[in-house]
């Protein structure tokens, strides 16, 4: 009983070794390579399959969702011979298990290697500065090249990014120091082209008012010559309808003389010629009076 025992035992342990080996689970987004006695047999989906024990071998699982690897940094010579350091990620996924397990030994040190020479044939004809600048077409230029020879891998590269691009400790400082000078010959102009604005704004401003003070001034002299004219026609008017004679021009003119010496600053003052005319006129008047007065009948003694 106890060799029979020991016999069914190992019985049973081989029974589930086989089942073990037998049944095999295959989980969602991986596919499964089948060798049998060491020949590619089939791929395995996603899901429950069967293999011969001990004739069927079941290779590790790859992964079919798209991955994403960074590789380190990468010293890559310009153009101007200037040695910059490069951090490259790459997008790619698997799309032919069966070409990515023969057709290549390690796809992803492969897709490094092939990523690190791409690289440096392509920036090697970019001076830094065009380097530093045209990233978008540096990717282009990377995806083409990668995708092209991932092809036959059963790879598929969808993106290439330059997470990264150092050039030396040198260049950086010059760099900044030319970017430190470029905004300050902008703020130089910027402030340059606000104060130009400034003037003009404000010589339009002082040119707008004198026109405007001169217009005034014209428009109130002509108001004032104007009124002057209209009250000496109104004086005038008045005089030849008033009809006055010789006496009475003559006292109005005697009555205006003292006013030519008003004023502190007059020192000296200056009579007329017509004064003498005046006075005549004046001396005449009061003579033909006196000349009625004799004329008049002398009063009757009682």
């Amino acid at each position: 009983m106890t060799g029979l025992g020991i016999v069914l035992a190992v019985l049973a342990v081989f029974v589930i070794i086989v089942l073990l080996r037998s049944v095999r689970i295959v989980p969602q987004a991986r596919a499964g390579i089948v060798e049998r006695l060491g020949k590619y047999q089939r791929t395995l989906g996603p899901g429950l399959t069967l293999l011969i024990p001990f004739v069927d071998r079941l290779l590790p699982l790859l992964d079919l969702r798209e991955n994403v690897v960074s590789f380190p940094p990468q010293p890559v010579i310009t153009e101007d011979n200037l040695v910059v350091s490069i951090d490259t990620v790459v997008y790619f996924q698997i799309t032919e298990p069966r070409a990515a397990t023969y057709e290549i030994a390690n796809y992803i040190q492969a897709v490094e290697q092939l990523t690190t020479t791409t690289l440096r044939n392509v920036v090697g004809g970019l001076n830094l500065e065009e380097a530093l600048t045209s990233r978008d077409q540096i990717n282009g230029q990377l995806r083409g090249v990668l995708d092209e020879a991932t092809g036959k891998w059963g790879i598929r590269v969808s993106r290439v990014e330059l997470k990264a691009i150092d050039p030396p400790l040198s260049i950086q400082d010059s760099m900044e120091k030319q970017m430190r000078a470029e905004r300050d010959r902008r703020a130089a102009i910027l402030t340059a082209e606000g104060t130009k604005q400034s003037q003009i704004l404000t010589a339009e401003g002082q040119r707008q008012a004198a026109i405007l003070a001169a217009e005034g001034d014209a428009k109130a002299a002509i108001l004032r010559a104007d009124g002057e004219a209209q009250a000496i026609e109104k004086v005038f008017d008045a005089i030849h309808a008033g009809n006055p004679d010789q006496k009475l021009l003559a006292y109005q003119y005697l009555q205006t003389l003292p006013k030519l010496a008003e004023g502190s600053s007059n020192k000296l003052w200056i009579i007329p010629s017509e004064v003498g005319e005046a006075l005549k006129g004046i001396g005449g008047a009061l003579g033909n009076f006196t000349d009625g007065d004799d004329t008049a009948p002398a009063p009757k003694n009682p």
